[in-house]
């Protein structure tokens, strides 16, 4: 956001900015892939194409924020970004936006693409996490799965808060879907990640990473974990 590495709570607040984009990289070296959101683009409020270019250079990063077309999921993966998230255009009012997510996988290809199913109060939020619809990811979550190679899926309700998760909702995902799962939203502690390597869910860290909560060196270890 504005050209900084911040994270926020509740996708409103920000609450602390990180380091540089070369101290974020050479902090993150010992992880396998790197989740980039431009806040800005996703709230319409203009981009950072030079920050996300840098940083999807040199690790490998998963991009998300503002894709709402064909054209910018494709300007993303030409920036280098591996997989591209996909949140609020992915839905419309009545249901899941079937055409624009055919397109988008037939410019980059829907192996590329995530699906990013933020759940607040039990439902789908959208744009920017400020707009409810009345989809609960549970319900949707298969019929997406023809359009992606996997979801991001955030429990928005403690995102960011250092309470916990809530791992039935995981469990409850996994469930419901053989394709990827990456967890995000009030990841805590070292017993959080552990569910979830269980369940075969990845776990996305933010803010219990910046905070020092969660140590970089233990974690990379249940990283290589069998």
């Amino acid at each position: 956001m504005d050209g900084k590495v911040v994270q926020l709570v509740q996708g409103r607040d920000k609450a602390l900015e990180g380091g540089t984009p070369e101290q974020m990289l050479e902090t993150f070296a010992a992880f396998p892939v790197i989740q980039v959101i431009d806040l800005d683009a996703a709230i319409g409020r203009g981009e950072n194409d030079g920050l996300v270019e840098f940083l999807a250079a040199r690790a490998v990063t998963r991009v998300g924020g503002g894709v709402r077309s064909p054209e910018r999921a494709a300007k993303l993966v030409a920036q280098g970004a591996s997989k591209v998230i996909v949140g609020t255009a992915a839905f419309q009012k009545d249901g899941i936006h079937r055409d624009l997510l055919e397109r988008i996988g037939t410019e980059i290809g829907k192996e590329r693409i995530l699906i990013a199913l933020d759940s607040k109060d039990g439902r789908i939020v959208v744009k920017g996490w400020r707009e409810a619809t009345d989809l609960t990811a549970e319900s949707v979550v298969r019929d997406l799965e023809p359009y992606c190679g996997g979801f991001l899926c955030t429990y928005v309700d403690k995102e960011g808060m250092m309470q916990g998760t809530d791992l039935d909702w995981f469990r409850r995902l996994r469930a419901a879907t053989e394709h990827e799962i990456t967890a995000a939203g009030g990841i805590t502690t070292y017993d959080d990640v552990r569910e979830l390597q269980k369940l075969g869910i990845h776990a996305a860290l933010g803010m219990a990473i910046y905070t020092g909560r969660l140590d970089l060196g233990k974690l990379s270890g249940m990283n290589r974990e069998p």
